[in-house]
């Protein structure tokens, strides 16, 4: 054997092209260019030639000529300003849109970027956008490295800054409407041509007529066999590949066997075949493709841009503090930012000095100094005295919630039951449905009825289809997820939907979350305070976000603005800064260094201390939401367990134990870490706890709970370990939630017994050989969009019913 005809058996390693024209081996690998075995050089170097056990030749060919394009234009700031996401204290973040990623060794390697440099921190892969959002140490490594590195192992990222301000016109894909046009003018002229064989009239089964009708049939199966028939031949492909057989493999068998038995019968002259059946098999699959896609595209939510965002900002305007939704701020709007508040869009400062902590972001907590005039980039949480911003961005609810769903909980990477049943079914469905045709197959040729055998082969491979299941989940919690959006509860993602279906036991913080904010009735008792002294006070104690502070704050009627230096607040005790030289302190009695008030006072206390003086303390009487005591009794009902965390005095015990009654646990005086406590002894019980509080003091019994549930008011203060934000308002649906959660069980799993009897009865009459091919290309995706609808329907009415009674 020649080196010519060695090299026409020959594909390369990497993307698996003919090595024809070129030859260049490594490793006793064969490459079809220089380029593809650099690629694999340096996979192999930092260890990551387990790409190549993913899948067969899964790389991208490297012949042309991207890989040695320059990227000097990424030195630019300005290019950089307009790319990059964020970029502060040595830290760069961008999403970069990869169009050549297509299968599992993409996502595979391009989520291992770190192990080709240390300077890459994070990468994750969105494979539906085709998106790689990447995290990097800007100090050694710059925009231009990453995107070299990205080209030269054949993933060449697609830079357009049109596309990054929203000005890029969306691509259509016209080829399905090509593919469907040629299948349905080919399926339309084979069934004329083929009416003397159903019509079985003999002036027209003329020998000469029946043979160029068939070979005329044969020349317009051509198309689409090769070409109408493809996505459907390389979804299976793309399957066996990953050692997985899809629902494409049998669909894309069944038009094999057709087109190839059709052949055999046409040039042996034994009969016409089967090639209508076919043709019409593929045209009808294709339309029922589009229209379900449609139907997927019409039913779908997008939580990053509908969904509600139960969150607002303060901004200034005349001088007037007004607070707006997220989805309102606009560039040039003036924000006020106070203590540990989130920044919602890129803005530079335009008072103050913040101190940014972009562990949201990044994963790093570090407090960053940004001065007058400097960017301050949108996740990043402000630490101190509150600061005046100008907003430079829209706000991108989406960069939001990818940097809420990207911070790290101990449950999040689990698959979620359903996931687990989907994929153990679907994994041995395929390989049953192939063995079940092939059954019918030899059953009816072993009785003398080949014609039925083939009938039966190809209508069981068309007819039987595991699509709903895997549909019935997305589309029942993503309904769901949506109506929950709309009334003021968003969730992280879809998997909290099915963790809130399973909560047992529900913890309550007390201040700000059972309690409204702005209906306390406050007094003071003490030392008659100044002008200068009562301001100074009110500007401090708006400093915080905490609703004892609030109420203290508002509480002073008239007050001048001043600048609060040398703020800190500690969560549980107190706050304390200088306003114009007096040393200010507000908190718990042992905060300003009292010892405990002997007799259990009868409402919250603040405590104030300016300078070494001991001046007195703010009464707080707290006002209950507005059905607490109704949503109490619905969660005992629903056999909870309850318990009230309140890091407050006893002040409110009465007044709780009224609500609760004698069976819930109500602890006071209980600190961040008692909370985290409590709420680790109940999970280690194997409890599923649901964590309500206001995101202030209870970050991490937010974090450590089953169900993190952070309710909010007008501010920016919810911490990203929750699972959820809940707007205030919804405090007492809590109960209602969790009811409308467990519905999705019983949706999905109603869809999965339809499915069910869908395939058994259509196996059934497919077996019989009472069921043509034809018909089952039909029905098959109409399963699929009659598993949609019922999904979606089904769980909004129940969803919406339960929350609203």
């Amino acid at each position: 054997m020649n080196l010519l005809e060695i090299k026409e058996k020959l594909v390369c390693f990497h993307c698996g092209e003919d090595c024809r024209d070129d030859l260049v081996l490594k490793d006793e690998n064969t490459f079809c260019c220089d380029g593809c075995r650099l690629v694999y050089e340096i996979l192999t170097e930092n260890k990551l030639d387990n790409y190549y056990c993913l899948n067969s030749n899964p790389g991208l060919s490297q012949k042309s000529e991207s890989r040695r394009k320059t990227f000097e234009f990424l030195d630019n700031d300005e290019v950089k300003r307009k790319l990059l996401q964020f970029d502060s204290g040595g830290i760069s973040g961008i999403t970069l849109s990869i169009p050549r990623m297509h299968c599992s060794s993409c996502i595979w390697l391009l989520e291992n970027l770190s192990r080709f440099s240390d300077s890459v921190i994070y990468s994750n892969v969105n494979f539906m956008r085709r998106e790689l959002v990447v995290q990097f140490e800007n100090k050694n490594f710059s925009l231009k490295n990453l995107v070299e590195l990205l080209t030269k192992i054949g993933y060449e990222p697609e830079l357009n800054l049109k596309h990054l301000e929203g000005e890029r016109k969306s691509k259509k894909n016209h080829s399905k409407y090509y593919r469907i046009g040629i299948a349905g003018f080919a399926f339309g002229n084979i069934m004329l041509f083929s009416f003397p064989e159903y019509l079985s009239h003999d002036d027209l089964q003329h020998p000469g007529f029946s043979k160029m009708f068939n070979y005329l049939n044969m020349l317009l199966s051509v198309p689409v066999f090769f070409y109408c028939s493809l996505p459907f031949f390389r979804a299976a492909i793309d399957g066996i590949k990953q050692k997985f057989f899809n629902i494409d493999v049998p669909i894309a068998l069944g038009i094999l066997v057709m087109f190839v038995r059709s052949l055999h019968e046409i040039l042996a002259e034994i009969g016409p075949g089967y090639l209508d059946t076919m043709t019409g098999l593929v045209f009808f699959m294709l339309i029922g493709r589009n229209y379900q896609e449609k139907s997927y595209r019409a039913l779908s939510f997008d939580r990053d841009y509908k969904s509600f965002f139960p969150i607002a900002v303060t901004i200034l305007k005349d001088d007037k503090e007004i607070s707006v939704q997220l989805s309102d701020l606009t560039p040039g709007d003036k924000v006020l930012i106070r203590n540990e508040e989130l920044v919602p869009a890129d803005s530079i400062v335009l008072s103050g000095e913040a101190r940014i902590d972009y562990s949201f972001v990044t994963g790093e907590s570090r407090i960053v100094s940004v001065g007058r005039g400097e960017l301050i980039y949108a996740g990043g949480r402000h630490f101190g005295s509150s600061v005046i911003l100008e907003v430079k961005k829209e706000v991108s609810q989406s960069y939001l919630t990818e940097l809420w769903n990207k911070t790290d909980r101990s449950t999040e990477n689990r698959e979620s039951g359903f996931e687990q049943l989907v994929n153990k079914i679907s994994h041995y469905f395929t390989i049953a449905i192939v063995g079940i045709a092939l059954s019918g197959l030899v059953y009816w040729t072993y009785f003398g009825q080949a014609s039925i055998g083939w009938n039966a082969f190809t209508a069981v491979l068309i007819i039987a289809c595991p699509c709903a299941l895997a549909i019935s989940s997305p589309f029942t919690l993503g309904s769901i997820l949506r109506i929950f959006g709309n009334q003021k509860l968003y969730l992280r993602n879809a998997k909290v939907i099915e963790k809130l279906a399973q909560i047992d036991t529900v913890i309550f913080d007390k201040t700000g979350t059972l309690t409204v904010r702005n209906q306390n009735s406050v007094r003071y008792q003490g030392i008659v305070l100044s002008d200068d002294e009562l301001s100074a006070v009110s500007n401090l104690a708006s400093e915080s976000l905490h609703p004892l502070s609030q109420a203290v704050s508002k509480y002073i009627p008239q007050k001048k603005i001043r600048q609060i230096e040398s703020f800190r607040e500690i969560p549980g005790h107190g706050i304390a800064g200088v306003s114009e030289s007096l040393q200010i302190k507000i908190g718990s009695a042992e905060f300003v260094g009292l010892d405990q008030d002997k007799h259990a006072p009868l409402s919250s206390r603040v405590h104030l201390k300016i300078g070494d003086e001991y001046k007195g303390f703010f009464s707080i009487e707290n006002s209950y939401r507005e059905g607490i005591d109704k949503l109490v009794r619905q969660l005992e009902k629903m056999n909870m367990k309850l318990e009230v965390l309140s890091g407050d005095n006893e002040a409110e015990y009465e007044n709780l134990r009224s609500i609760f009654g004698e069976n819930t646990l109500i602890r006071f005086n209980q600190s961040p870490s008692d909370k985290l406590e409590a709420v680790k002894k109940l999970s280690i019980q194997g409890r599923k706890v649901m964590m309500v509080g206001d995101g202030l003091n209870d970050a991490g019994a937010l974090n450590h709970s089953y169900a993190g549930v952070s309710v909010a008011e007008d501010e920016t203060c919810f911490t990203p370990s929750c699972d959820a934000i809940l707007h205030s308002s919804g405090t007492n649906r809590i109960a209602r939630f969790i009811a409308a959660s467990a519905v999705s069980h019983k949706v999905i799993y109603s869809s999965f017994v339809i499915a069910l009897i869908y395939n058994i009865v259509g196996l059934f009459f497919a077996l019989r050989g009472e069921l043509s091919p034809l018909f089952a290309a039909v029905v098959m995706p109409l399963s699929s969009v009659s598993i949609i609808l019922f999904t979606t329907l089904a769980s909004r009415f129940l969803t919406i019913r339960i929350l609203n009674r």
